[in-house]
């Protein structure tokens, strides 16, 4: 960053460096005698490499700038231009592992065949994904010309399309040198997709010259959590399947991995069950269900983007919508939930109800399960659980007593076996935290909490060997989208492993953007999951590291980007900058300065 060192009109020599420009940004009360103002941006940089001291200067303004200048950039009406060592890094979201930018921008030129796989199978997930970044990279019908970066080659070790898991590989290389093909490798599909996505972030449009450009890098990447989510509550209002769709393609956009589907709660009960079809009884109404076809295609369209699905039925609290079909797996008319642990009809419902979802056996590579969801894990909730309804219901009362049962040893007995009956399918149960709370190592080892409590001890329940997904839900850096006093910067100080042990750490599976729907319906489900799901997309892919400091990796700049790409894909994403999130533009202004 020294300009003394630049190769510049008065001769001074240097290695290369580069000018940065950052739009609506400025160092205030950081500047150095004399000014450019009037000038052109090309005549600021000569007057800038003429003045001792300088190392930018903002425009129009003119006003010059010191070295340091970057250590307190603020927002501004002003673009603010800075000299650093090497080329400015591409604005990618989330940050891969690796990038090393290996020079200026240089030209696109695009056609119908610039994505090429050999080796892939026809119309195969990336053949699909092709057609899809076809239209995404180059959205604009310009004349190509010729020269410059002429296609993209990817390479996969293992072809297979089974239905991704928890272990699924998504590490990918990419090559991209200034002329030629670009080069994308990976060991698997699913890490061919999460490098595509990469690529088309890489490529901008220049409406001066209309053409396309990209940046020269050499990049590894891989996540640091495999398990990568949000969750969509389909209970408190039903998201039509549409939604649902538009959602899944927004995931892979932030390299997110798993839709969290929180089918039901009290409130309704959408999910058509064969075995006990009179369950979706408890829907808000006969137009607002889904068919078992209607999930398989959810669930198809989920994997040809690399995105597993994993159903939550919450039980026993929460459960209150069951009763509208079948009266007696609750303890009483009046008094609905939990359900009735008394009765061994609520557990035949219950095994029933998980056999539907998981099929009764694990999915394996090549032999998916035959069950809706082909995911090994399965959400059974547990959370939120009040015992009244037992005690004060004589015939559970009655029951729990003659077991010399305690309320809570009736909640410890319930959910214990509804998760054995995931694992005696082949699946892993996932529960809530207040699961843990309650009986901590006496749960089966399969068992995944998922903490959303902060009074939850993350260490101690990894230190009982137990894997963790995340997302403590109230607190000033909350990964619950639906608080939307918290903005995308407080999210993004929410370190999965804070207070955790390195050795630890690695039992962290991940964790989720929760998206609670109390007031979330198809009219703002986007713009309340987005942007603010990117802070913790990246904070999942990223290393740690690199995600630290927000203002040291440019998170606002690059997240202000990533919320434009998206709108231009036709994502509803809200402004990164709101005070709430979700809330209007407050005003006349561009994109990248809301």
């Amino acid at each position: 960053m020294k300009a003394a060192a630049l190769l510049s009109v008065v001769g001074h020599v240097s290695a290369a460096q580069y000018w940065w420009k950052f739009a609506g940004s400025d160092c205030g009360y950081d500047d150095v005698a004399g000014s450019c103002e009037g000038q052109t941006v090309d005549g600021c940089k000569a007057t800038c490499l003429q003045t001792p001291g300088c190392d930018g200067f903002n425009y129009p303004h003119g006003i010059l700038k010191k070295t340091d200048c970057l250590s307190h950039k603020t927002a501004s009406s002003v673009d603010l231009y800075v000299l650093q060592d090497a080329p400015m890094p591409p604005k990618l979201w989330p940050l891969p592992q690796k990038v090393a930018v290996r020079g200026d921008a240089v030209k696109v030129t695009p056609s119908a065949g610039f994505f090429t796989a050999p080796g892939s199978p026809s119309k195969g997930i990336v053949d699909q994904a092709f057609s899809r970044y076809q239209g995404l990279v180059f959205p604009h019908n310009v004349d190509a010309g010729s020269g410059g970066v002429t296609g993209l080659m990817v390479s996969v070790a293992d072809w297979d399309e089974s239905y991704p898991q928890l272990e699924t590989d998504e590490s990918y290389a990419l090559t991209v040198n200034s002329s030629g093909p670009a080069v994308l490798s990976a060991k698997t599909v699913y890490g061919a997709l999460r490098g595509l996505e990469t690529f088309s972030q890489l490529v901008g449009f220049n409406f001066d010259s209309q053409t396309y450009t990209t940046t020269p890098v050499a990049i590894e990447d891989a996540p640091r959590f495999p398990h990568r989510g949000l969750m969509v509550d389909t209970a408190r209002h039903f998201q039509p399947l549409a939604a649902i769709r538009a959602i899944i393609d927004s995931l892979p956009y932030a390299k997110l991995n798993v839709l969290h589907w929180h089918m039901s709660d009290t409130q309704s009960f959408p999910f058509e069950s064969k075995t006990y079809p009179k369950l979706w009884e408890g829907s808000y109404s006969p137009q607002e269900r889904y068919l078992q076809a209607d999930i398989a295609d959810v669930v198809e369209y989920a994997r040809l983007r690399g995105v597993r699905v994993m159903v939550e039925f919450d039980m026993p609290g929460h459960a209150g919508s069951f009763c509208a079909g079948y009266p007696e797996v609750c303890p009483s008319p009046t008094c609905t939930q939990p359900l009735n642990v008394a009765n061994d009809a609520t557990f035949d419902l219950l095994k029933s109800l998980i056999n539907e979802s998981t099929g009764g056996r694990a999915s394996k590579k090549g032999d998916p399960s035959p069950g809706l969801f082909k995911d090994n894990f399965v959400h059974l909730g547990g959370d939120e659980v009040n015992t009244a309804c037992w005690t004060e219901t004589p015939s559970v009362a009655k029951w729990l007593a003659a077991r010399n049962m305690s309320a809570d040893d009736g909640y410890a007995y319930f959910v214990k076996r509804v998760a054995q009956m995931a694992i005696d399918q082949g699946h892993r149960p996932v529960q809530w935290s207040e699961v843990y709370d309650h009986f901590k190592n006496k749960l089966a080892k399969e068992t995944v909490v998922h903490i959303w409590k902060g009074v939850t001890n993350v260490t101690e329940v990894l230190a009982g060997g137990y894997n963790v997904l995340l997302n403590v839900g109230y607190n000033s850096v909350s990964w619950y989208l639906d608080n939307l006093d918290i903005n995308w910067a407080a999210a993004y100080k929410n370190e999965p492993c804070n207070g955790v042990p390195d050795n630890l750490c690695p039992l962290i599976l991940g964790g989720h953007g929760e998206m609670w729907g109390e007031t979330v319906d198809a009219s703002d489900l986007e713009q309340t999951v987005w942007p603010k799901l990117g802070s913790i997309a990246e904070k999942l892919w990223s290393p740690r590291d690199q995600t630290k400091d927000a203002a040291a990796n440019f998170a606002q700049e690059r997240l202000e980007a990533f919320r434009c790409e998206l709108n231009r894909r036709g994502v509803r994403a809200a402004p990164v900058n709101n005070a709430n999130a979700r809330s209007a533009p407050p005003g006349p202004g561009s994109c990248f300065a809301q």
